[in-house]
């Protein structure tokens, strides 16, 4: 595969080339480099990548009970914006660099996905975050709750298809 073609065409069909740089813990030094291989091996299994290099750091820590950690980097070409999204909402780096293109547009139809991906994400972690601190009555709310937005999201839906 020649790489820099690949990146080319990529780029020049809306994909993003990034360097993402994520943090590594774990107890033992061995399960920090296994988890990080781990990882790296995931991303380039997501629909979306073309292709994701990743780089482990030596892991340092492991004294007086610390965990060992450590940063990945990763090089990633993704098919659009939206997948890179996805993956910082979903992966949590903790610094992302757009290497190219110099600039990102995005049609509407991309703008939506990505707003929709934020709205999912946001409020999966917040259905994870009540269902852990909540007391029984306000999950009895938030589950009424949820219904209630559903009937509204299929009322909101019929109307869109009776206009079409």
């Amino acid at each position: 595969m020649d790489v820099e073609k690949v990146t080319k065409e990529t780029i020049a069909n809306g994909g993003v080339l990034a360097l993402m740089y994520f943090d590594v813990h774990a107890a033992t030094k061995e399960m920090v480099q296994e988890l990080g291989t781990g990882f790296i091996n995931t991303l380039i299994a997501r629909q979306g990548v073309v292709y994701a290099l990743g780089e482990i750091n030596e892991p340092v820590g492991g004294e007086k009970n610390m965990n060992w950690t450590t940063s990945v980097t990763v090089k990633i070409l993704t098919v659009d914006f939206t997948t890179l999204a996805a993956i910082c909402m979903t992966n949590s780096p903790f610094s992302t660099e757009i290497l190219r293109p110099d600039e990102i547009r995005l049609p509407l139809s991309e703008v939506h996905n990505l707003l929709g991906n934020m709205s999912a994400t946001t409020a999966e972690y917040k259905r994870y975050i009540l269902t852990k601190v909540a007391n029984p009555e306000e999950l009895a709310q938030m589950k009424e709750n949820l219904k209630r937005r559903a009937d509204m999201g299929k009322e909101i839906l019929n109307k869109k298809d009776n206009k079409g």
